[in-house]
């Protein structure tokens, strides 16, 4: 390695054994080390957080694999570059090479990149290892993410951030040759600052140390780490307290109907230099996650925050953060979403699915009515209630209540609603078809 490189880049792993946080992923059997081995045609898509390992799990694969190695990032790559690299693949193939296409931010690339890609996936002219920080669940077409193993990335803890700057600290010679040592708890502090993303912390301590040398300094103390991370180091240290505790502080505060304290941990993390987006990002999710149901307009306040954020920024936008923790905080609460999401979660990943019901399936392309889509169902809006009785769910899951409602808020008035409908008969719910005249169609 150049000694120009950064020091994340001196510091990538040679072999999956090195990969620092991810043991979950990597053991003996595993589908990388079936990737790195060249054993099957498995696709792969690593889903986790920006500096988690994701990239250079794929340069790992890439330096043990005997198959060819071919790299796109969706950034840059278009549909001619796709089809270049699969035509490529087959002709390796062809000569029984097998070919291995890493794609970095595969979330970036639209449903018609990613339709190329699917036929050579699915016929084991490639394997694919698709890296995203999104979702792929949303991000990613189905049909590719069905033939895909989807490995997911954890934040990496803390510790085990500190025992790799160690490390780097003693097997760098870069590093090592400064002399420079860390006073306690300088690394931790490092660490802490990096939020899980292994290469910002990597990349902060080698600033450090260019800091403390500069200044002629032959330790990294407190006062050069000041000037290495700003505001960030007032942080929530100066009370004995961690990110992760403001946090967790400032979310139960919320949950706990405490507008007060909500406001406090808020104004905690704002001088500290916490990121605003991350802050509207939290509000976002617990105004469904404690909120919810029991009063949906607070959804909508979060995420006007959460824009406001990226419109006017900061400092501006503290109003329209603090806005919204008053309006989670004082706004009545329930767990229903969340709990119900869940439950339908843990169904459909124990295999709980089940194929649509044939009434319910899409009926309005060529030849599907011939295959029976569609037939038999009922269109609400031609009842009295806009309610009628059929199956919606499938078989598997038949009778299984996901969404129960408190008797919270807004929650009180769905309640009763959905106990009403539970009290119609079969005749109530199916009765006579309105008149809604003849050039109407469901």
């Amino acid at each position: 390695m150049s000694a120009i490189q950064p020091l994340a880049a001196r510091m990538r792993p040679t072999s999956l054994d090195q990969i620092v946080g991810q043991e979950h992923l990597v053991f003996p059997g595993s589908p990388l080390e079936l990737l790195a081995q060249g054993e099957g045609a498995t696709s792969v898509l690593l889903w986790g957080p920006p500096g988690v390992g994701k990239t250079t799990i794929a340069s790992v694969i890439a330096r043990q694999t005997s198959r060819r190695f071919v790299e796109l990032s969706a950034t840059s790559a278009g549909i001619a570059d796709i089809r270049k690299t699969l035509a490529g693949a087959q002709k390796a193939l062809d000569d029984d090479l097998q070919t291995l296409v890493f794609i970095d931010e595969i979330h970036r690339f639209s449903k018609a990149q990613q339709d190329v890609l699917l036929p050579a996936v699915e016929a084991g002219v490639i394997s694919l290892i698709g890296a995203t920080t999104e979702n792929p669940s949303f991000s990613v077409n189905s049909a590719l993410v069905s033939r895909s193993i989807l490995l997911v990335l954890r934040p990496v803890e803390d510790g085990e951030v500190v025992n790799l700057l160690s490390r780097a600290l003693e097997e760098d010679p870069v590093l090592s040759a400064t002399g420079i040592g860390f006073a306690d708890p300088a690394l931790q502090i490092i660490a802490g600052l990096s939020s899980g993303d292994v290469r910002q912390a990597l990349n902060r301590l080698e600033t450090a140390v260019a800091t403390a040398q500069a200044a002629g300094k032959s330790v990294v103390d407190r006062e050069v780490l000041e000037q290495v991370t700003g505001a960030a180091l007032q942080r929530y240290d100066r009370d004995g307290d961690q990110h992760y505790d403001v946090v967790s502080a400032f979310i139960k505060s919320m949950r706990g109907s405490d507008p007060g304290a909500a406001l406090h941990w808020l104004a905690r993390m704002i001088e500290a230099g916490e990121d605003p987006r991350f802050i509207a990002r939290r509000l976002v999710v617990h105004a469904s996650e404690d909120v919810g149901m029991a009063d949906p307009s607070v959804l909508g306040i979060a995420v006007a925050a959460a824009q406001a954020v990226q419109l006017i920024g900061m400092p501006e936008a503290r109003l329209n953060l603090a806005q919204a923790t008053v309006a989670i905080a004082t706004a009545p609460k329930s767990p229903a979403v969340i709990r119900g999401i869940d439950q339908a979660l843990e169904d459909v990943r124990r295999g709980r699915t089940g194929s649509v019901p044939v009434h319910l399936r899409d009926a309005h392309y060529p030849g599907a009515k011939g295959l029976g889509h569609g037939e038999g169902y009922f269109y609400p809006h031609d009842f009295e209630h806009g309610v009628v009785l059929q199956q919606y769910l499938p078989d598997a899951v038949r009778g299984t209540q996901y969404y129960r409602p408190t008797g919270y808020g807004f929650e009180q008035t769905i309640a009763r609603r959905l106990a009403a409908i539970d009290q119609m008969t079969v005749e109530d719910r199916n009765p006579p078809r309105l008149d809604r005249g003849p050039e109407v169609e469901p």
